[in-house]
């Protein structure tokens, strides 16, 4: 591997870290490498549930020493684990079934009814398809290939207020 191709470092990160994950009944999510910060960020996931702070303890001590001992970084960095967040990116089929009935932000390919962008409630998905429930009224199905990217929504409960 060349040290310095962050790609490569990626790559290697993620063999590593998805055994470790499975191993503690989480999923890896994702892996940022910024060489210039020397920081390495790992995003573990549940499959069925939610992250918790000793998930990520957990998971970032086996990872630590498995990348002590594979030594794919040349030089310090700091490692950072953590969960997707609850903005997270919905990232296929299977994201969208986990989050039927959660609030998401979807920008598209290609404009629907003159919108490069949409926010509805996750109804469903069949068929490569995803339904969007539409404040205003209705139902609209988007096909899974037209989604450039997606995330959920934070929604705060009612009655309460958000900090400014």
């Amino acid at each position: 591997m060349v040290p310095h191709d962050p790609q490569a470092v990626i790559d290697r990160v993620r063999e590593l870290a998805r055994p470790l994950a499975a191993e503690l009944g989480l999923e890896l999510f994702d892996v940022e490498y910024q060489p210039r910060g020397g920081l390495l960020r790992v995003f573990i996931d549940r499959p069925a549930g939610e992250v918790g702070i000793g998930d990520c303890q957990a998971a970032s001590e086996r990872l630590s020493a498995a990348l002590d001992e594979a030594d794919p970084i040349p030089h310090a960095y700091r490692l950072e684990v953590s969960s997707p967040g609850l903005d997270r990116p919905l990232r296929g089929p299977d994201d969208y079934r986990r989050f039927r009935g959660r609030l998401a932000h979807l920008v598209l390919s290609s404009p629907v009814d003159g919108r490069g962008d949409l926010t509805g409630r996750i109804d469903g998905t069949e068929g490569g398809m995803v339904r969007l429930l539409l404040d205003g009224g209705g139902g609209l199905w988007l096909p899974l290939a037209q989604v450039k990217k997606a995330r959920l929504v934070v929604e705060v409960a009612k009655g309460t207020k958000r900090k400014q």
